[in-house]
């Protein structure tokens, strides 16, 4: 229930005490004969009534908030918020209220004043040096696992700003790792005009841990134009493989809350993600206090979302919506989170350190993990060389290895790929077009396959697959015929049923949507 509350009947405590004593004469003028002693007891503090008679302690900012802290009241439309404290009933709004339905708990680190799970809006920080504003605005989270991202379209779809992966801690070791797209993504996204914010995904296990994690992404993204929040993000803490798998709720809170205040002093503002059913009643998160004095994200998928614009049904503080992890965007092959942020930026922060930095390039290898090998390759007859382990529109041939040349092969991924060196370059091919047996002769029949496609022999079978992770269609079994044309891609979940193999070239024949394609059979898996 939302409570509206009048300010100037709120904070004039002296005009409530005239008046009741006025009435108390009154009375004793009526009522002759009866004799009635009064006492007053004086208190610094009052507690005010609002018009159903919920009694609501006062609420109190800390002195050291800055003015441009103060946060649109359009983040909590779900959860609206009342000042009630004199000295700062200016900076509230007088029409806003929260329900009075959680814990009060202070916790370590934590100098807000707060009472039950009112939240006062000035005490939600912020580091923006351009100006924050009331707009709703819509974005994606992205890391390594979207590949290599076309920024270009990915503006020019309306995306208004990108939550970045930075790094995370290994979930067993410890150890703090780069995602190796990001300064590449960081770059990208400022070129294309998209408002930049960044996450971590921590493992930390104490408080000193989560400072070091803050410290290394504040100094990760100095160079860089961070306008919208640093976010940290914890999961799979209960599995048994987990480092924190013995960390209670209130030392992995107050281990998220050593992050943000860190992340908060280096100028940066904070933002605390877990998913709905890990906040709501404080079930795996001390909620109640993280989200008065940091913002919320929240990941909250399969909700109606036909005025997202007002927020999800959620009782609680929700400042950034992941409200789908199976987003469809220009420039991005797969799914991809997509977000809506009920705050927005007046201009583009400048970056901390503005000294020269240095051009990065996309991670190729980011979608695949190659096993490291070191041995001597020719092809079976002859096969191209990528610039990227792609047979996509994204990757470009850029030498042509022939059977009896050599090249050196530095690694090997399950999805069909290897890594290799030719001409002190590295590219990509198709593993299946390579041998380790130089003296091989040249094998006619895979040119034969390459050229015509359809003399390829398939041994016919009957199973449902789907992609290991995204896979093209041809209308022929090759990569190097200029009539071979991608049809469709395949993504993981979506199924086909294959119909033949070659294990000789790697090849799948499969029918999909009423068509017989093919496919490199490495990218493919039998569907559970």
């Amino acid at each position: 229930m939302k409570r509206n509350y009048d300010n100037s009947f709120r904070n004039d405590n002296g005009g409530v005490m005239r008046i009741a004593i006025g009435g108390a004469i009154v009375l004793l003028l009526i009522v002759t004969g009866i004799i009635a002693l009064f006492s007053w007891k004086k208190t610094t503090e009052k507690p005010n009534l609002d018009e159903e008679g919920d009694i609501f302690e006062e609420v109190r900012s800390t002195d050291n908030m800055q003015e441009e802290n103060v946060v649109s009241t359009a983040l909590y439309e779900k959860s609206d918020i009342e000042d009630e404290s004199e000295e700062d009933s200016s900076e509230a709004a007088s029409d806003i209220s929260i329900d009075n339905n959680s814990n009060d708990i202070d916790p370590e680190g934590f100098t807000g004043t707060t009472s039950g799970s009112e939240i006062d809006i000035t005490e939600i920080v912020s580091a923006s040096n351009v100006g924050e504003n009331t707009n709703v605005t819509y974005g994606i989270d992205v890391s390594r696992f979207q590949g290599t991202i076309s920024w270009e379209q990915v503006a020019g779809s309306g995306i208004d700003f990108a939550m970045i992966r930075v790094g995370y801690r290994n979930p067993k070791t410890g150890e703090i790792i780069e995602d190796t797209n990001a300064k590449y993504n960081m770059q990208e996204a400022e070129k294309n005009g998209i408002k930049i914010g960044v996450y971590f995904f921590s493992t930390a296990v104490n408080s000193e841990e989560a400072i070091e994690e803050a410290d290394w992404v504040t100094n990760f993204i100095a160079k860089y134009p961070i306008t919208y929040p640093v976010g940290f993000n914890c999961e799979g803490f209960e599995n048994d493989t987990s480092r924190q798998v013995n960390l209670s709720k209130d030392e992995r809170s107050n281990i998220a809350m050593a992050f943000l205040n860190e992340i908060y002093n280096a100028g940066y503002t904070p933002i605390f993600y877990a998913s709905q059913s890990e906040l709501i009643g404080d079930s795996k998160w001390n909620t109640s206090q993280i989200q008065q004095k940091y913002k919320i994200w929240m990941a909250w998928y399969d909700q109606d979302v036909s005025n997202i614009a007002n927020g999800p049904d959620y009782d609680g503080q929700c400042a950034m919506w992941q409200y789908t992890s199976n987003g469809t965007v220009p420039g991005i092959s797969g799914r991809v989170d997509v977000d809506v942020a009920y705050f927005g930026y007046n201009g583009t922060e400048t970056a901390k350190d503005t000294s020269e930095r240095e051009t990065v390039s996309a991670d190729v290898e980011a979608l695949m993990n190659f096993d490291q090998v070191n041995e001597t390759v020719t092809a079976k007859n002859s096969t191209n060389l990528r610039d990227k382990p792609s047979q996509g529109s994204d990757s470009t041939v850029m030498v042509t290895l022939e059977n009896g040349q050599t090249a050196q092969r530095t690694g090997v991924s399950s999805s069909g790929w290897s890594r290799v060196v030719y001409n002190e370059k590295t590219y990509y091919a198709v593993s299946s077009y390579l041998t380790t047996d130089l003296s091989a002769p040249k094998q006619e029949t895979q040119q034969t396959q390459e050229v015509s496609g359809f003399k390829t022999k398939f041994t016919d079978c009957n199973e449902t697959v789907t992609a290991k992770d995204i896979v093209n269609l041809r209308n022929k079994p090759s990569v190097t015929d200029e009539d071979s044309q991608v049809i469709a891609t395949l993504s993981e979940g979506e199924t086909a049923l294959r119909t033949g193999i070659n294990n000789d070239y790697g090849w799948s024949r499969v029918e999909y949507n009423g068509q017989t394609l093919y496919c490199v059979s490495s990218y493919l898996k039998i569907a559970e």
